[in-house]
């Protein structure tokens, strides 16, 4: 990768790993699905003036926001809402050998017997996390960061599949799409949207804008610009970075505690997604021209 790209790849771990924490501290206010529909209309209101997606691709961009981004937002943020923000970014770490797993299935790639091991380390890393006694009563949040996880390697998959677009044509569709389907389901499954709207406070306003602006309009469009040019498994590795910010900042801004149970179950799941993603490649498969 050049390195202006290990950079970007670099920024993007650290942008979304504070979004936990961001998240995390927003849904004192906002229900986990409205704040994520408030992101997504920011992030549209401001890229699609800029970088409208091509009609002819609505379809799949329809599909793709509904996975990607409706569906796993929504599951991902309401277990963010019962657990700590630093163990469900550990357990978001699932999406890689989901995604290979994925990547194995729809797309024919291969993997090799250091990557099939390091997914058993993963999942028994996750298994880890979820025996920690203080999570027994609030498993089901946990589960859903895990379906999370599952919804947002199926939809990179989708992406993948689409072409690379550009970055921020891609996520001024996504967020096109994304932004009635959350509000459906935050009518359909929340209460007093109104009311929280209207009784907002200016940090509860400062998150949704670094939610919409930072974490998805920026970060994702660079995201999907290293997609478009780089092989899955050479981005990937950077991802290992997200678990640490997210670790960091929820002990620091909202005091949360790390067991030791939960920090091995995340080093094995940071072990394994290493052993998946981190590997050498010849130096003409670097990039793409």
């Amino acid at each position: 990768m050049k390195p202006v790209d290990v950079l970007l790849a670099i920024s993007i771990a650290v942008i979304w790993g504070m979004g936990f924490v961001v998240a995390k501290a927003a849904m004192s206010h906002f229900s986990p699905i409205l704040l994520m529909a408030l992101r997504f209309t920011l992030t549209a209101f401001c890229l699609i003036w800029f970088f409208r997606p091509p009609p002819g691709l609505f379809k799949q961009l329809f599909w793709i926001s509904l996975v990607s981004a409706a569906l796993q937002y929504s599951l991902t943020f309401n277990g963010v809402r019962g657990i700590d923000a630093s163990t469900a970014a550990l357990l978001v770490q699932l999406e890689v050998p989901f995604g290979l797993l994925l990547a194995w299935l729809v797309l024919g790639d291969r993997i090799s017997l250091k990557q099939g091991l390091g997914i058993v380390i993963a999942f028994c890393g996750a298994l880890l996390i979820i025996g920690e006694p203080k999570l027994q009563g609030d498993l089901i949040y946990a589960f859903m960061v895990i379906g999370g996880a599952f919804t947002w390697a199926v939809g990179q998959i989708m992406v993948k599949q689409l072409g690379n677009l550009g970055g921020f044509r891609l996520i001024s569709g996504v967020a096109l799409f994304a932004t009635p389907q959350l509000f459906v389901a935050s009518f359909l499954l929340e209460n007093d949207q109104l009311a929280q709207i209207a009784t907002a406070s200016i940090a509860a306003w400062g998150a949704v804008a670094y939610l919409g602006l930072v974490m998805t309009a920026l970060a994702y469009a660079i995201w999907y610009h290293l997609l478009g040019n780089y092989n899955v498994n050479q981005v990937m590795p950077f991802l290992l970075l997200l678990p640490v910010t997210s670790v960091f900042g929820g002990i620091v801004f909202l005091d949360e505690s790390l067991t030791v149970k939960i920090a091995a179950g995340g080093c094995l799941a940071i072990a394994g997604v290493g052993l998946i993603t981190i590997q050498r490649w010849p130096r003409w498969q670097a990039a793409k021209p």
